[in-house]
């Protein structure tokens, strides 16, 4: 009975092409725009925390904070906290945390030959590299030595040497920074590998100097900018923040001094503001599904008014309610459930042209697609349900008469 029934209602749906093709496009845009919405917000997180990643793993950043202006004094930022030697504490009082690397960095031109481009200068340690996920491309990084002689080696990121240097290899020359009416000579030593952005800005436009070397030239010899630690592990980096916030709780005057901001809290907010706005997007979209439900109601019912003939007939042929009723939810579902699958192929092509045109990983998630795919055909059978028991309740009689 189910087939035959089935194969009715693919007749009644063939035989009104364009009422039917009407009928379940708002199926079809609701199934599209949940599938494409759900997708895209999954692919663009997958690339937001693959980019998160590469800056380094189990990330810290500890930077100032800013003071608060009182009784006409204007407010300031707390970087007179951050030495050196806080740095070294940190290592060595919080058992959490593996590495730290002093950060300081100024923006200036860098000029060699009759060629000059504005880039960061950054000062910092060999941890540096671990920290960051970093590494050299050509020759070598700066390392200890240079750090306690304070060198005045450099080694440059790769779009400073692509728009510096051209094709001429950088490595032996001499390079000039130039920043508030100062020049500075550095000797170049290596290049650094191509990388992107970092957890401290673009990495590829940068060039690192020791941070002993940046403090004795351009700083005033004692405080850095801020530092960045990293944590033994990932299950260890909220233990790693709250034993720096302890000591730093004890070193500072107060907790406006500092501000933290682990790897794990970015990405947790991050999941949180897109999962967020995808529930929203759905939601709006899902507004479709209801909006085409109701079109299938209103489709049916006109389809049991014009079949009234037919209805009469088949009760006096001695087809009970039942049967009655379920031609006509079986056609409903038939009708959402074509509408469905044409949503998600919709949504796919959707989702796959806007993830090519954005540059992220295409994420096609089968219990999204079987979750759009059953709501369309709950909303088939919640709106096919009305027409179909007025269709069952229809007199024999009466339906046998109607003109």
């Amino acid at each position: 009975m189910f087939f035959e029934t089935l194969k009715i209602a693919l007749r009644s749906l063939y035989s009104n092409k364009l009422r039917t093709l009407l009928s379940m496009l708002g199926i079809v845009i609701g199934v599209a725009a949940v599938i494409a919405i759900i997708s895209i917000a999954s692919g663009s997180q997958a690339q937001v925390t693959s980019s998160i990643s590469e800056m380094g793993s189990n990330l810290i950043t500890i930077s100032p904070g800013f003071r608060r202006g009182r009784f006409g004094r204007f407010g300031s930022s707390a970087e007179n906290i951050f030495t050196m030697e806080l740095a070294e504490a940190i290592v060595e009082y919080c058992p959490s945390v593996k590495s730290i690397a002093p950060n300081s960095q100024t923006s200036g031109y860098f000029m060699y030959d009759n060629n000059n481009y504005m880039g960061t200068l950054v000062g910092t340690t060999v941890e540096y590299l671990e920290i960051n996920n970093y590494q050299s491309g050509q020759g070598k990084f700066f390392n200890s030595y240079d750090l306690e002689q304070a060198t005045d080696v450099i080694v440059l990121g790769s779009e400073l040497v692509k728009q510096i240097y051209g094709g001429e290899n950088p490595l032996g020359s001499r390079i000039t920074f130039y920043n508030n009416n100062q020049r500075l000579v550095f000797r170049v030593i290596g290049v650094m590998e191509e990388k992107g952005m970092g957890i401290t800005g673009n990495l590829n436009n940068s060039a690192y100097i020791p941070i002993s070397t940046y403090l004795n030239t351009i700083g005033n010899g004692k405080h850095v900018d801020s530092f960045i630690a990293q944590a033994n592990s990932a299950a260890e980096a909220s233990q790693a923040v709250a034993q720096i916030d302890y000591l730093l709780s004890k070193y500072a005057a107060s907790t406006e001094d500092y501000r933290l901001m682990s790897q794990d809290a970015l990405l947790e907010t991050i999941n949180q503001v897109t999962a967020t706005m995808t529930l929203m997007l759905g939601g709006i979209a899902g507004i479709s599904l209801l909006v085409g439900g109701i079109g299938i109601m209103n489709i049916m019912l006109v389809s049991v008014t014009e079949r009234t003939r037919e209805i009469g007939i088949r009760k006096a042929l001695g087809a009970k309610r039942r049967h009655v009723l379920s031609q006509f939810v079986v056609e409903s579902m038939t009708l959402s459930s074509i509408g469905g699958i044409i949503g998600i192929l919709a949504g796919y092509g959707i989702a796959s042209g806007i993830a090519r045109l954005g540059g992220w990983p295409l994420v096609f998630s089968v219990p999204t697609v079987l979750l759009a795919f059953g709501f369309s055909l709950g909303v088939g059978l919640f709106f096919g349900i009305y027409p179909a028991y007025k269709a069952s309740r229809l007199d024999p009689v009466q339906a046998l008469s109607y003109e």
